[in-house]
């Protein structure tokens, strides 16, 4: 049995005038914390936003689609394989090998009623089942082409070989069971370690046609933004992303470096061509636990203050936060490291750098902390063995 480890990663982020996630007016996500409003990006659109990061790096086989039109894209696998078959044929095949999964259809036809979370090559492995008797299949009648797939194990391959991504973050499929992927990964939403006000930016638009005397612009409009220091946290059990990817460590490993790259790099990128607001952290911090997963956001219940420097005083926060949980509660973690932008030159910048080194060591780079994380690990896999 894989030990028992928790990689909880800690960042601080400062981000510009933006609408990095909105709400159902269309303002930027906001939530009361320590009695006073701050800005957020939930844990969905970070997530999604370090997904499709993790995907973009991988090669097209290892990676993983969510989508309400698995039918198409097994119609399409199928019909690429075999090309004298014609596209109801396909479609027909794809239909009833999907049918023993007995995933509840949407109100589109053909669709899924919910987004089904799956690896490319898991979706390829089903439509070999039928690679090389496509034509035939095809020309069977429902009854007979139905008792034909039936004997096919379409479910074993949505069971087994899950990509990394499914395995990270799980899938749930309410009335299959079988098919739900515990999630490796927890994402907290990204809270403002400050009081955030929500603004408007008014816009008008010019009709670049206009003859010399139109006056008037061809479009207005507003949106919502706020500008904002955000703490963000997220957590791998590395046993169950080990248990997911069937017990292969060095496959986890892969994913827990992947993820930890991708986490820190990637931003949800809701308005980004009006805002161009990718950044990135001031502060990448990791923990390697044996208990428990621990979020340190109580250490901005208290908002930060404008006149500390508000970037500056969030890391400082963040390390005395470590460092008080670990003296109280006396659960010195197996392993930590930062990497960090800060430096001694200026002397508010001085404390910063002093309480990040005693919580976490000294700055590292970020390539460093990756290659130190997984090194770490595999050395405490190692004396478990």
């Amino acid at each position: 049995m894989t030990q028992r480890l928790y990689i909880d990663v800690h960042v601080v982020q400062t981000v510009p005038p933006a609408n990095l996630n909105r709400d159902d007016q269309g303002n930027p996500k906001e939530a009361i914390y320590g009695g006073v409003r701050r800005s957020r990006a939930s844990s969905q659109a970070w997530k999604r936003a370090t997904r499709q990061h993790f995907d973009a790096q991988a090669p097209q086989p290892d990676r993983s689609t969510r989508t309400k039109r698995i039918t198409q894209e097994l119609t399409n696998r199928i019909a690429q394989n075999n090309t004298s078959l014609d596209r109801e044929g396909a479609d027909r095949i794809a239909t009833q090998l999907l049918a023993q999964l007995g995933l509840s259809q949407g109100k589109k036809a053909g669709d899924t009623a919910y987004l089904l979370f799956y690896g490319n090559a898991q979706l390829d492995a089903v439509a070999a089942l039928v690679a090389d008797r496509a034509s035939d299949l095809a020309a069977l009648d429902d009854k007979a082409l139905t008792e034909a797939v039936n004997e096919l194990p379409v479910a074993e391959h949505f069971e087994t070989g899950h990509p990394m991504g499914v395995a990270l973050f799980g899938r749930m499929v309410a009335d299959i069971p079988k098919l739900n992927v515990d999630a490796a990964v927890q994402v907290a939403h990204a809270l403002s370690t400050h009081e955030t006000q929500l603004e408007f930016d008014y816009y008008t638009a010019v009709d670049d046609q206009n003859e010399k005397d139109e006056t008037g612009a061809g479009m207005i409009g507003t949106i919502g933004f706020n500008s904002a220091t955000l703490y963000r946290y997220a957590t791998v059990g590395f046993a169950q992303l080990t248990d997911n990817l069937g017990g292969d460590t060095d496959a986890a490993l892969d994913a827990l470096d992947r993820f930890v790259d991708s986490f820190t790099l990637s931003a949800p990128t809701g308005y980004q061509n009006s805002f161009a607001h990718r950044t990135r952290p001031s502060l990448v911090a990791v923990v390697v636990r044996t208990d428990q997963p621990v979020n340190l956001v109580s250490a901005f219940e208290e908002p930060v203050s404008a006149e500390a420097g508000i970037q500056a005083h969030s890391a400082r926060r963040l390390a005395e936060e470590h460092i008080t949980a670990t003296r109280v509660w006396g659960d010195e973690p197996l392993y930590v490291a930062a990497s960090h932008t800060f430096t001694t030159g200026e002397p508010r910048a001085k404390d910063t750098v002093d309480a990040l080194t005693q919580a976490f060591g000294d700055s590292v780079t970020f390539a460093s902390l990756r290659s130190t994380l997984r090194a770490r690990i595999t050395t405490a896999l190692e004396g478990t063995q």
